[in-house]
């Protein structure tokens, strides 16, 4: 189990524009993510070390985003006018997190323009959006290690550290582990709650230094 990216709803102004201001922020380009046909939802990645990545995601007028769970997060966190919307970690077998929820995951995909796909299995969104300071859990499918969108570029940024508005004590009943575990290095701020909890901010390590987002 282990970090493997942060979800940002895009603002009022659309996918494009809000990725180019993270893109000035972090001194990098952004890469066009494409389609998610199963969530009705389309994103613009950032390639981070460590395996992980920033993902700047937009709900479209499909009917897939009304019904599914992913799709509805997206759609309310842009409406409340964008911003941080989740954490997700990377494990090896979803098959606890079925079992402690109730409920089967479901398959995600996108396809590449040279006919390739990257698929996966994930569970948990529901939980973040009763409950945003949740991460979702996620098994990328076997044999797609080298589409992961860690890869799709050399990375020079590095995610540092998030501030979360919770309970670790919450995060280690969710995810039946110790909260800090699924984390490497990536240091976790928790602060108590003023209002919805969830994450606040991500600082990066980029090579002018640390930025805050």
């Amino acid at each position: 189990m282990r970090l493997d990216h942060v979800s940002y709803a895009c603002e009022p102004d659309g996918l494009v524009a809000t990725a180019g201001r993270i893109a000035d922020a972090l001194g990098v380009d952004p890469v066009k993510g494409g389609v998610h046909p199963r969530f009705g939802t389309r994103n613009m990645i950032f390639p981070l070390l460590n395996g992980q990545y920033l993902e700047v995601v937009e709900v479209l007028n499909h009917p897939a985003s009304d019904k599914a769970p992913f799709g509805q997060a997206v759609r309310a966190r842009s409406e409340a006018g964008g911003g941080w919307m989740g954490w997700c970690v990377a494990v090896d077998d979803l098959t606890p997190f079925e079992e402690r929820l109730g409920r089967s995951a479901v398959p995600g995909n996108r396809k590449f323009p040279d006919g390739q796909e990257l698929t996966w299995q994930q569970i948990g969104i529901k939980g973040l959006i009763a409950d945003p300071q949740v991460p979702y859990m996620l098994r990328w499918d076997d044999g797609t290690e080298a589409l992961h969108p860690s890869q799709a570029r050399p990375a020079t940024v590095r995610l540092d550290s998030l501030t979360i508005a919770g309970s670790p004590d919450r995060i280690a009943e969710w995810l039946g582990t110790p909260a800090t575990e699924p984390l490497d290095e990536v240091v976790v701020q928790w602060v108590a709650p003023n209002g919805t909890p969830g994450i606040m901010s991500v600082t990066f390590q980029t090579t002018n230094g640390l930025v805050e987002i």
